[in-house]
C-alpha cells in the first residue's frame, strides 16, 4: 500500500492517534456549527449563543475542547474573551475536503450503524456494528 506521495505507508494505528484525536474534536454538530460561524471572524461565546440558541455553558465547553485541540484562541476584549480559529485556510480546506467526501459518498455515512445519525459513544472494535446485507446501498 502506498500513500499519496508514492512511498510504501508503513503507518501503525499508533502514529495515527493525533488524526484520529483531530477528527474526534470535529465529530460534534455542536463544534462544527461553532468553527462554522468562526470561519466568518471573531466571535464572543454571547454571541455563538444567540446564533446557535444553546445554553452559555454548552457553548463555553465546546470553545473549551476546541481549544484544547488546538482548533480555537481566544483574547481578551473586555470583559470577554474573543474566540478565533487558530488555522482558518487549513480547517476551511478540511470542511470542504469533508463535504466533497460526503457528497462522493451519498451521505451513506449517515447511515452507519456506529457512528452515523442518531448513534452515541464511540464502539469498542469489538463492538463495531455491519450494515444489514444490502441496508447501506441506495
Amino acid at each position: 500500500m502506498t500513500d499519496v506521495t508514492g512511498v510504501v505507508a508503513t503507518t501503525k494505528p499508533v502514529d495515527l492517534a493525533p488524526a484520529a484525536a483531530l477528527f474526534h474534536g470535529l465529530s460534534d454538530p455542536t463544534r462544527l456549527a461553532i468553527l462554522q460561524h468562526l470561519t466568518v471572524g471573531e466571535h464572543r461565546v454571547r454571541d455563538l449563543t444567540e446564533h446557535l440558541g444553546l445554553a452559555q455553558s454548552t457553548v463555553s465547553a465546546h470553545l473549551a475542547c476546541l481549544r484544547d485541540c488546538g482548533l480555537v484562541d481566544s483574547r481578551p476584549q473586555g470583559r470577554a474573551s474573543m474566540f478565533s480559529l487558530t488555522t482558518a485556510p487549513e480547517l476551511l480546506e478540511v470542511l470542504a475536503t469533508a463535504e466533497k467526501l460526503l457528497a462522493a459518498t451519498g451521505y451513506v455515512v449517515a447511515l452507519c450503524p456506529n457512528y452515523g445519525i442518531g448513534t452515541t459513544g464511540n464502539p469498542a472494535p469489538e463492538d463495531l456494528k455491519s450494515h444489514p446485507a444490502g441496508e447501506s446501498e441506495q
